[in-house]
């Protein structure tokens, strides 16, 4: 049903604490697979994806990734994302009656100061990314920022990958 994707280079940590939030969806049959994207690593990222049960590639090019996805829905995630309780019901009911783009609620404790949300473009997948397989083909072909797609706001949240960083 889904394919998450997780662009990564040395976060070990991270991907390992986003791959944990997805056991439960896998098991509920919300996610179909998780590919990790690498970026030359050279920490125990390989290793995390292998336990995991995860499509580890080195090298890839990202029309024929999507191409070969399993899930006929995509998510876009930043290794170190957190999902919130209640998200896999919310995504699985928005999957089956829905087309548009959608992107998580930022968690309310999680949020960037006030200046900064004001001054500071959001980083593109802070919220993760949820697109048909169609339309991420689409954009990849085409190349379409995807920073540009109108997405609908889920009211599941999650944490961002970047508190994270901030609380270490």
């Amino acid at each position: 049903m889904l394919t998450v994707m997780i662009e990564t280079r040395n976060q070990e940590a991270e991907l390992a604490q986003t791959l944990s939030g997805l056991v439960s969806a896998a098991v509920e049959g919300l996610v179909a697979e998780v590919v990790v994207l690498d970026h030359a690593s050279s920490d125990g990222s390989a290793r995390v994806a292998d336990a995991a049960g995860c499509r580890f590639l080195a090298e890839w090019d990202i029309a024929e990734v999507l191409a070969s996805a399993r899930g006929d829905w995509i998510l876009l995630v930043e290794p170190g994302a957190r999902f919130q309780k209640g998200w896999i019901d919310e995504v699985l009911e928005y999957v089956a009656l829905n087309q548009a783009p959608a992107r998580f609620s930022p968690a309310r404790g999680h949020k960037r100061p006030f200046l900064k949300r004001m001054v500071a473009k959001t980083p593109p997948l802070e919220h993760g990314l949820l697109l048909t397989k169609r339309q991420a083909l689409s954009a990849a072909q085409s190349g379409l920022d995807l920073t540009r797609l109108k997405a609908v706001r889920l009211t599941s949240e999650l944490i961002p990958a970047r508190s994270l960083r901030v609380a270490g």
